[in-house]
């Protein structure tokens, strides 16, 4: 019994799919006129949209200790209490490097330098509002244009926000250019080509400068250290040597032991001061090679060349696109349609 029930729904189905489809085949001059007029107005969407251009920026990154001579530098320095740096950190690893030039400090830090736009030398920032006519925007809505030239305030903060959500999340790419090198890829789509060029190399150049302080910290710290440790000994020497020298000048007739004493005492200073000068200075001259092998870390391998690669929107794929588009929203109406008034009919 429940075979030929089963049997009995089947029959059904195809039934009212024959029905469904006779009667689509009904409405095919419509649905075809009506996937024809979302062909125009895809193509139409593709003409009318507007050029926007690619600047492409491929780098890699040097997150590892260079050479094995730095580390036994660094161990020898060890050795008399000092740290050269040196060590690799993981902060600004390849993989975080991806995230970190899309974060807000980067992106801002980028757009608050100077680039010559159509002629036109401004910020970044100021072109970026141009080229996307958001001040027109404020003109028009009435609302209170600011630039940033001026005091900058938490209107411009908010402002400055709302830029960088836009530009990570519609505009730049940051990824690995293939699973097998470690080169990574920064891409940047923008209206005008100048801007977007102008704009990848600041976004580079800021993300060197934050990465090259925080890799060479510590040497740099033990750089100044070092250079203010050999000057305030360089000062104590010469002032002993010099007291020496008068003692000394002074003691020549003297035959007595006892009467030389402030001379011995003056000579073993000079002696242990002049040992002290010696190794800081050599450790000075170690942590002068930590810093320069630290730099540079992230080398680039090829800059946005003007002009700048056109990337338009495909007329035929838009076209296709809202041809089918319109078919399927035909195809949906007339099957709703014709559901509603069986529905009617029962």
């Amino acid at each position: 019994m429940e075979n030929y029930n089963d049997e009995i729904q089947l029959k059904d189905i195809l039934i009212k799919l024959s029905e469904y489809k006779v009667y689509l085949l009904k409405k095919k001059v419509t649905i075809i006129s009506l996937s024809g007029l979302f062909f125009v107005f895809g193509v139409l969407v593709a003409i009318s949209a507007d050029t926007e251009y690619n600047a492409e920026l491929t780098f890699v990154v040097e997150n590892e200790k260079k050479g094995s001579s730095l580390g036994a530098m660094s161990g020898i320095a060890s050795q008399f209490g000092f740290d050269l740096g040196g060590g690799s950190s993981s902060t600004f690893s390849q993989s975080n490097i991806l995230e970190l030039l899309k974060s807000r400090g980067v992106v801002e830090a980028a757009l608050m330098q100077s680039g010559k736009v159509s002629g036109k030398n401004n910020l970044l920032i100021e072109h970026y509002l141009e080229i996307n006519e958001i001040k027109k925007d404020w003109i028009e809505s009435k609302f209170e244009v600011i630039n940033f030239y001026d005091n900058l305030t938490h209107i411009h903060d908010s402002v400055s926000g709302l830029i960088w959500l836009q530009l990570i999340e519609e505009d730049l790419l940051v990824e690995l250019q293939s699973d097998d090198a470690n080169i990574i890829r920064l891409s940047y789509l923008s209206l005008n080509q100048e801007f977007a060029k102008y704009f990848v190399e600041a976004l580079i150049e800021q993300m060197s400068k934050m990465y090259v302080e925080h890799q060479t910290a510590q040497a740099s710290n033990t750089l100044d250290f070092l250079q203010n440790r050999a000057d305030s000994v360089f000062e104590e020497l010469e002032f002993a040597e010099l007291e020496f020298a008068k003692v000394k000048d002074i003691n020549q007739r003297i035959v007595k032991a006892s009467g030389r004493l402030k001379e011995l005492q003056l000579m073993r200073k000079v002696e242990v001061l002049n040992a002290m000068y010696l190794e800081i200075v050599k450790n000075l001259e170690l942590s002068k090679i930590t810093l320069l092998n630290q730099t540079p870390i992230i080398q680039i391998i090829d800059k946005p060349i003007l002009p700048l690669k056109e990337e338009k929107k495909s007329k035929s794929l838009l076209g296709i696109l809202g041809g089918f588009l319109g078919g399927f929203l035909s195809i949906s109406f007339f099957i709703f349609r014709k559901l509603f008034k069986d529905a009617l009919a029962e």
